[in-house]
């Protein structure tokens, strides 16, 4: 099990006054054979799920402005992103994973068991942990995320719409305002009443997830984030599919237990096991 109060990256969280310098990758897009850095990397990018919400702002006219370092974790970078077309604004956390970072990807292969590449030669040079292999695994971790974020925002789960993701990049709704981010579950400041509110809706998140087959596989207090009353999952780069990995109904009973004793130290009365056996 990972340590889940230094979790991977916690995107959207944290004060956005003081952010660390940060420069943006560069992107693909010429004018006269002159890179244009600040042009929008939306065109070039495999986009979110249809229907695309009416906030996000789509046209290759728009500017990218790299606004700061948000959350250092693991095996990637958040950084915050503003897009700006005409009066329209959208504020981004662009989710960078590490491409040769061996310390993010320890214990993996538990992960993506039951889970195919299409490459042997990628699939041979992961298990190897070659530099090589290592890029293959953050291009991989990105992907896999995506996927996730997508398959559960069509299920009606409270989770970021996933805009963009360009290679290891992944840009993401961003959940908070122009002074702060979203907080975590175990920062936010609650009454009684609230903390019954996010534990029902810890229960109907994790009931979506299980409907859709879909297992977090790290989830904790530390990547549930609350924002306009509302609960929020992030950070599903491990994400398995439980009808596909093996590990996937041990992962979800770890998730349960995770969550449920988190709330039993505020008071809530509830039990791991009877849960894990509703959502099964």
């Amino acid at each position: 099990m990972r340590d889940i109060e230094n979790d991977d990256v916690l995107p959207l969280s944290g004060k956005h006054t003081n952010f660390e310098h940060s420069t943006r990758p560069e992107r693909v897009q010429w004018d006269d054979d002159v890179p244009d850095l600040g042009a929008s990397s939306y065109p070039e990018a495999e986009h979110g799920p249809e229907p695309v919400p009416d906030w996000v702002i789509t046209s290759g006219f728009a500017r990218d402005t790299e606004l700061g370092l948000l959350k250092t974790g693991k095996e990637a970078e958040v950084h915050l992103v503003e897009r700006r077309w005409d009066d329209n604004l959208n504020l981004l956390a662009a989710k960078r994973y590490r491409r040769h970072d061996r310390g993010g990807f320890k214990r993996d292969a538990s992960y993506r068991e039951g889970r195919r590449v299409r490459d042997s030669r990628e699939m041979r040079a992961m298990a190897k942990g070659t530099a090589v292999g290592l890029s293959f695994r953050a291009g991989y971790w990105a992907q896999n995320e995506m996927t996730m974020l997508a398959r559960l925002w069509e299920a009606g789960a409270s989770v970021p719409y996933p805009v963009q993701i360009s290679g290891t990049e992944l840009m993401l709704e961003y959940l908070g305002d122009e002074t702060a981010g979203a907080p975590r579950l175990v920062d936010a400041r609650l009454d009684r009443d609230g903390i019954e509110e996010m534990f029902h809706q810890a229960v109907e998140a994790l009931r979506i997830m299980t409907m859709a087959r879909i297992v977090h596989a790290d989830l904790s207090p530390y990547n549930l984030l609350v924002w306009d009353e509302r609960l929020w999952v992030i950070d599903f780069p491990q994400a398995v599919d439980i009808a596909v990995n093996p590990n996937g109904y041990e992962f979800l009973h770890r998730d349960v237990t995770n969550i449920v004793t988190w709330f039993q130290r505020k008071g809530i009365d509830a039990d791991p096991d009877e849960l894990f056996a509703t959502l099964l």
